[in-house]
């Protein structure tokens, strides 16, 4: 049986760990806080303290999946949870001669340009703040490894528990001086392509070092919340600023592996959270 350890077991690592369980595949999450995942074995543990993870050494993966979040918006959380997290768990496995692919996800906050342009995986990273440089600076060490390596750049991630925009819909009187380019990915869909790539490797087919992952269309933060406040009934009747700053990504090459998104604009993604949001709070579900 292939076993998968997935260090940061959390809302997005979690929904892969179950997934990944389901279709017969033996794993072990790594989280801080002893949640219990049906059919993964959960090792409570601090992936920034090294005699924390000692337990890592025997459990000699296939697959690795590092989908660690930083505690806090700071340079040192982002460098103690990324950076040396990930040195931290890569000095555990240097042993294990059953490792064949390491997963690190990322962000697309390593693009810090602000351009009209469509960006894509061959477009160099140029960070424009702390957290990006972070970033860059951890996907820098899977060159180090000898087996095979992805970057996982996801974009803004919103679903089940995700309600920023939602909750900002509400309230236009607080809406953003600045109407810049945005991009997002649903959290199932997320999860499904990490799933899908894991699949991949596991049946020996090749896969990319680095994908963006994000839907189909960048829009503008506007265009999202104008949308949400009509479905909700909202009066948003509020001048819309022009276009300024931001970026626009492209998914080309994440499709290009035959992946399709369940989710593939913000349109749907968001009819269907807000249908769920408002059957929740009915009492429905």
């Amino acid at each position: 049986m292939a076993k998968v350890l997935i260090v940061g077991c959390g809302d997005l690592g979690g929904t892969v760990a179950a997934q990944l369980s389901a279709a017969n595949i033996q794993v072990t999450g790594v989280r801080r806080s002893d949640v219990a995942i049906s059919g993964v074995h959960i090792i409570q543990a601090d992936i920034t303290e090294v005699s924390s993870i000692e337990v890592l050494k025997p459990i000699q993966p296939d697959i690795i999946i590092y989908c660690v979040a930083a505690n806090g918006q700071t340079d040192e959380q982002y460098k103690a949870n990324y950076v040396d997290g990930l040195r931290n768990l890569l000095a555990t496995q240097s042993e294990n001669t059953n490792l064949k692919h390491v997963f690190f996800v990322s962000s697309t906050r390593v693009y810090g340009q602000k351009t009209d342009a469509f960006l894509d995986e061959s477009t160099p990273a140029i960070a424009a703040d702390f957290g990006g440089e972070r970033l860059l600076e951890a996907e820098a060490l899977l060159n180090k490894l000898t087996c095979n390596t992805t970057v996982l750049r996801l974009s803004g991630i919103y679903g089940a528990g995700r309600l920023r925009m939602i909750n900002l819909a509400k309230s236009p009187q607080n809406w953003p001086a600045q109407n810049s380019w945005s991009n997002r990915i649903h959290k199932d869909d997320a999860a499904a392509f990490m799933v899908f790539l894991v699949l991949q490797v596991l049946a020996s087919k090749p896969i990319g070092a680095c994908y963006i992952v994000t839907d189909s269309k960048p829009s503008t933060q506007y265009e999202v919340l104008s949308w949400i406040a009509n479905q909700m009934q909202i009066n948003s009747d509020v001048t819309m600023p022009a276009i300024e700053g931001g970026k626009r990504l492209s998914n080309q090459f994440m499709l290009s592996t035959g992946f399709q998104l369940q989710y593939p604009d913000f349109i749907s993604g968001y009819r269907a959270l807000l249908a769920t949001t408002v059957a929740t709070a009915s009492g429905l579900v």
